[in-house]
């Protein structure tokens, strides 16, 4: 392993004007930590990584470098490009073991997390070193949001947020509600009253999208982050029907071939898959067979009815009458995107939201309410891990500003 990240890392050309450095959406500064490396200093190259990103550790294993970094590596123009995702993971992995240093001094001021998903963990840690006295508040039963429920283990090891927990929040003196949603027993002006100076809400999208059409309510049928959710609670028989084509299509059927389904098949209502390249090459690496350019209008008890489309030059699909045909399965899943959950809007009067369901906030993350901030995919609809922490970083900041009566 290190021999082959050194191998990779003695490719890079170290470029003046780094592409790849432009191309990653929180701005990595890659061919400096690369050189870091090279140059033995290892324990910096980790530090600079983790300074940048938080989540510097997860983004290596789950970013989409072919668009990102690795996509625009000049190298890349007319052969393979310099892997940073793995060098970054295992400078990170290496690192990360070392950071033992406890909380920063304290300001004696409060804020409050609601979600620790991506951008609830990259705010936490962020306003944690400025020494604010921070708890997240999260509503399953550990930390980690759409990264340990939304994404497969072989994609993202379960190991790697128990770690974050221990390293970045426990040792940073962030404390952790688990089990606890706001909007129940617990609302935001119950937050406030308690003295949390300013409260951020990154409660993610988890309320699945639906076809709406005939049979989508029969007992074996299913949604794709419920499925992602827990994957051994459901019993889908030998084959199995997955409609949509993005990237958390390919979570739930390699996932669903992991655990015994014998034969997937994904459908398409386009000509290709929404999903990027490297994950769909390992989908059907792995069998999964991905029919095209059809449009469901029913499902049965023996499977799913679809009609076959075809795509107009201004790129809408539209059906072909009398292409009906049934596509047998045991099971279907359903996986085109998610929403957000409204329990939060409902339960917080003068927070603000957009028709579907979203909360509207500026590029500061400022909401319809002063004292309280949003980002991630509850504002923007589902985004990449990336982007959710780059994002959060001027959340954070237009957050500190506000706790220190700064107006911005």
């Amino acid at each position: 392993m290190a021999a082959h990240v050194l191998d990779e890392a003695n490719r890079c050309l170290n470029c003046k004007n780094p592409q790849c450095q432009k191309g990653c959406p929180i701005g990595t500064p890659i061919p400096e930590v690369i050189r870091l490396m090279l140059d033995g200093h290892l324990d910096e190259a980790g530090w600079k990584l983790f300074e940048n990103n938080p989540l510097t550790t997860v983004c290596s294993l789950i970013c989409n470098h072919e668009k990102q970094c690795e996509g625009h590596c000049v190298l890349a123009r007319k052969g393979a490009p310099v892997h940073f995702s793995t060098i970054e993971n295992y400078i990170s992995g290496t690192y990360s073991s070392k950071m033992v240093k406890g909380p920063a001094p304290s300001n004696g001021m409060r804020t409050a997390i609601i979600g620790s998903g991506p951008a609830g963990l990259t705010i936490a840690v962020l306003l944690a070193r400025k020494g604010y006295q921070v708890t997240i508040f999260e509503s399953k039963d550990k930390i980690g949001g759409v990264l340990r429920y939304g994404i497969p283990e072989f994609r993202l090891p379960k190991s790697i947020l128990d770690d974050f927990e221990y390293r970045h929040l426990l040792l940073k003196g962030i404390k952790v509600r688990p089990n606890t949603t706001i909007g129940g027993a617990i609302t935001i002006d119950d937050l406030l009253r308690d003295g949390y100076r300013s409260i951020f809400i990154g409660t993610g999208v988890w309320r699945p999208n639906a076809l709406h059409i005939k049979g989508e309510t029969l007992g074996h049928v299913h949604y794709g982050i419920n499925y992602l959710n827990n994957p051994d609670s459901f019993h889908l028989g030998e084959k199995v029907i997955v409609i949509g084509a993005g990237n958390a299509a390919m979570d739930v059927a390699r996932t669903a071939l992991r655990k015994g389904v014998r034969e997937l098949q994904c459908f398409s209502r386009e000509s290709t898959v929404a999903a990027s390249r490297h994950e769909f090459d390992y989908a059907v690496l792995e069998g999964v067979e991905f029919i095209y350019l059809k449009i469901p209008l029913e499902i049965t008890d023996e499977g799913v009815i679809f009609a076959d489309a075809r795509e107009n030059e201004d790129g809408t699909v539209e059906q072909i009458p009398g292409t009906e045909r049934l596509y047998h399965a045991d099971s279907v899943i359903i996986s085109i995107s998610q929403g957000p959950r409204n329990q939060l809007v409902n339960t917080t009067k003068g927070l603000e939201a957009n028709p579907r369901g979203l909360l509207l906030a500026d590029e500061k993350g400022r909401t319809s309410r002063p004292e309280i901030f949003a980002s991630g995919d509850v504002v923007n609809g589902a985004r990449t891990v990336v982007e959710a922490v780059a994002h959060s970083k001027t959340v954070a900041e237009s957050m500190d500003l506000y706790m220190r009566g700064i107006s911005s």
